[in-house]
C-alpha cells in the first residue's frame, strides 16, 4: 500500500506545485492522477519517489516511511517504485535488451552493472517481458531505431522486469498519436492488473482517464480536489478540477 500524508512542496521562485496533499493506493487497480497543465501532477509523482524531494508530508509503502531515506536505502526502496516517464528516459545509444535490462541495475553489484553483467534469470525475465509488450525479436535493436510506441514498451518492459511493488506513471502517451496512445495506455493497465501492482498514472487525457481508470484523482493548483470512481467524473467534477470548460484535447467540446 502507499499511503501519502500531508504532502507538501513549493518550489524555490514561490510556486506551491503541491498543497498538503493526502490520498492511499492500494490493491492492483489504475489510479489516475488529472488536472490542467501546472496542476503539480508530475511534481506530486516525482516527490513520492524522491526524484524531487518534498518540503513536508509523510509517503509509505507498505508501511515503510520513505521521505527520512537516504544513500543506500533510498536506493533500496526506489527498487519498489518503477517509474514509465513521458519521454521513454532510454539511453539511445544501447540496445533494447540493454535498456529493459536497467530496470534490474539496483540487484547487481557496481561491477557487474558496469560490465552489463547481468544473472541469467534476469535475461530470461527480459525476453519474456519483451514478448508481453510486443517486442519480441527486438532484443538487439538500438533504442534510437525505434518508433515512439515501440520506446514507450521498452519503458514499460524496463519498469515490469524491475518487479516494483507499485508503478508510477508520467505522462506516458503525450508524445504520442491517439491510436498509439490507447494501445500503451491498455498495456501499462492491463500488464500491471496481471502482476498485481497498481498503477498511479499521471495524465493529461480524461478520455484517456475514462477508458482505462478505476479510481480518479483531480488536482487543480496543487491541491485535491476530488479521488473517487472514475463514474464521478460528471462535468461539475470537471469543472471543478479544471476551472471551467474543458479544452477540446481534454475531453471537452471543441
Amino acid at each position: 500500500m502507499l499511503e501519502v500524508t500531508g504532502l507538501e512542496k513549493t518550489y524555490p521562485t514561490g510556486d506551491r506545485a503541491v498543497r498538503g496533499v493526502s490520498f492511499t493506493v492500494d490493491g492492483s487497480d489504475a489510479v489516475f492522477i488529472i488536472g490542467p497543465s501546472g496542476a503539480g501532477k508530475s511534481t506530486l509523482l516525482r516527490c513520492v519517489n524522491r526524484l524531487i524531494e518534498p518540503d513536508r508530508g509523510s509517503v509509505r509503502l507498505d508501511g515503510h516511511e520513505l521521505t527520512t531515506l537516504d544513500g543506500a536505502r533510498l536506493r533500496g526502496a526506489r527498487r519498489d517504485m518503477a517509474m514509465i516517464f513521458q519521454e521513454f528516459n532510454l539511453v539511445e545509444r544501447l540496445t533494447v535488451m540493454e535498456n529493459v535490462l536497467s530496470g534490474r541495475l539496483g540487484y547487481v553489484s557496481l561491477w557487474k552493472a558496469w560490465r552489463r553483467r547481468f544473472p541469467p534469470g534476469d535475461v530470461a525475465a527480459a525476453f519474456v517481458t519483451l514478448a508481453r509488450v510486443g517486442l519480441e525479436g527486438f532484443e538487439n535493436k538500438r533504442a534510437d531505431e525505434l518508433s515512439g510506441g515501440q520506446r514507450q514498451r521498452v519503458g514499460i518492459a524496463r519498469a515490469l522486469v524491475q518487479r516494483p511493488k507499485i508503478l508510477l506513471v508520467d505522462e506516458p502517451t503525450s508524445s504520442l498519436d491517439p491510436r498509439t496512445s490507447e494501445s500503451v495506455m491498455a498495456l501499462i493497465v492491463g500488464l500491471a492488473a496481471e502482476d498485481g501492482i497498481p498503477a498511479l498514472v499521471n495524465t493529461h487525457d480524461v478520455p484517456l482517464a475514462r477508458a482505462f481508470a478505476k479510481r480518479v484523482i483531480g488536482l487543480r493548483a496543487g491541491e485535491l480536489v476530488y479521488d473517487g470512481p472514475v463514474d464521478g467524473l460528471t462535468e461539475v467534477v470537471l469543472e471543478s478540477i479544471y476551472g471551467g470548460a474543458l479544452p477540446a484535447d481534454e475531453g471537452g467540446t471543441p
